[in-house]
């Protein structure tokens, strides 16, 4: 429903809730689960650091990983279906979610494979890292050649676990978040498509009309800006009890050819994919104020901001627009509503 989204943080009281203790399920990467007590009350952050020092992950590695809702599907599949925020109550949401199916699994949070080497020191961060990329892998999310795949598995076999991951990042799609198929209007209207979004790109796997597929590369450093649009809610009739479906879309802003081209998908998971798109944005600028320390940039880090020096060229406006028709926008650089990172 509507009052799932949440795109701003909300103010004290806004939730009643009874406070009392509980326990719950961290679901990790390989399928097993560590269970925290916890408030009910409490946020996404806290969880993340009483999860993180039952497990031995290091306090300063807290911001490369977060709690995401997880829906297990049928077939051993599943469907990352948001980072939960910050100020988000893991414990509420998980029982506010309409699938039973869903679970708070632990994750990494960065789009940059080449951060990889930032968790070497911290075996319980090397282990999380390690486990997401073999479920990648055999659910196919990331893509080894097969020779690739022949020296993963001795490696895995050995347990060498460095030069697994060292490997890993040459594999297509490593790291990379997945998202379940949905539609698109390129290279015509009502294609489907299946998303992977990371390491400065936006892969999609085309569906043509005629059943053809095409592999389209949308690179970040061509997208000018991005927005989520709320379509309205429909009926849903086909299940025994009648739900309110999202329909959501994301649209972005590519220049081709150039010129500025605007591309629209139709994905329920359209804020998780404008999450990552920040994110890839946030990475580059750091990557950028080292390079370049003059440079001018603000950069979150466990729900709060530190500010380097970077000079923006890009700009990466985004925005929620709760409209049931389309959206036109008379001016490019304009749009309605920013949205902060820790928002969507």
């Amino acid at each position: 429903m509507l009052g799932n989204i949440k795109n701003l943080k909300p103010p004290r009281g806004t939730f009643s809730i009874t406070t009392k203790k509980a326990l719950l399920d961290i679901f990790l990467p390989d399928g097993r689960s560590v269970q925290v007590e916890i408030l009910t009350s409490d946020t996404a952050e806290r969880v993340l650091e009483v999860v993180s020092h039952k497990i031995g992950l290091c306090r300063e590695l807290l911001g490369y990983f977060g709690l995401f809702l997880i829906r297990f599907c049928k077939e051993d599949t599943l469907s990352v279906m948001k980072k939960l925020v910050d100020f988000e109550l893991p414990y509420v949401s998980l029982r506010s979610s309409e699938a039973e199916t869903c679970k708070v699994g632990l994750r990494k949070w960065y789009m940059d494979p080449s951060l990889d080497s930032m968790m070497m020191d911290c075996r319980a961060a090397v282990n999380l890292i390690y486990m997401q990329a073999i479920q990648d892998i055999r659910k196919e999310w990331a893509k080894p050649t097969p020779a690739q795949r022949q020296k993963l598995e001795a490696l895995q076999k050995e347990d060498d676990q460095t030069k697994f991951l060292e490997l890993s990042r040459e594999v297509r799609h490593y790291g990379y978040v997945q998202l379940d198929p949905c539609t698109c209007d390129y290279p015509e209207p009502g294609c489907g498509a299946v998303l992977s979004v990371g390491n400065n790109e936006i892969s999609c796997c085309v569906t043509l009309p005629d059943n053809q597929t095409q592999d389209v590369t949308f690179q970040m450093n061509r997208v000018k800006c991005w927005q989520v649009t709320f379509l309205g809610t429909l009926l849903d009739m086909d299940g025994p009890q009648r739900t309110l479906n999202q329909n959501l879309e994301l649209r972005f802003q590519y220049s081709e050819d150039s010129r500025w081209q605007w591309f629209v998908i139709y994905t329920k998971q359209a804020f998780l994919l404008s999450s990552c798109l920040k994110k890839m944005i946030s990475e580059k600028r750091v990557k950028l104020a080292a390079e370049n320390p003059e440079m001018q940039i603000e950069v979150p880090e466990q729900g709060k901001s530190k500010k380097y020096h970077i000079q923006q060229n890009q700009k990466d406006y985004s925005s929620f627009l709760p409209r049931t028709s389309k959206v036109k926008i008379a001016e490019a650089d304009c749009v309605l509503g920013n949205i902060n990172e820790e928002g969507l």
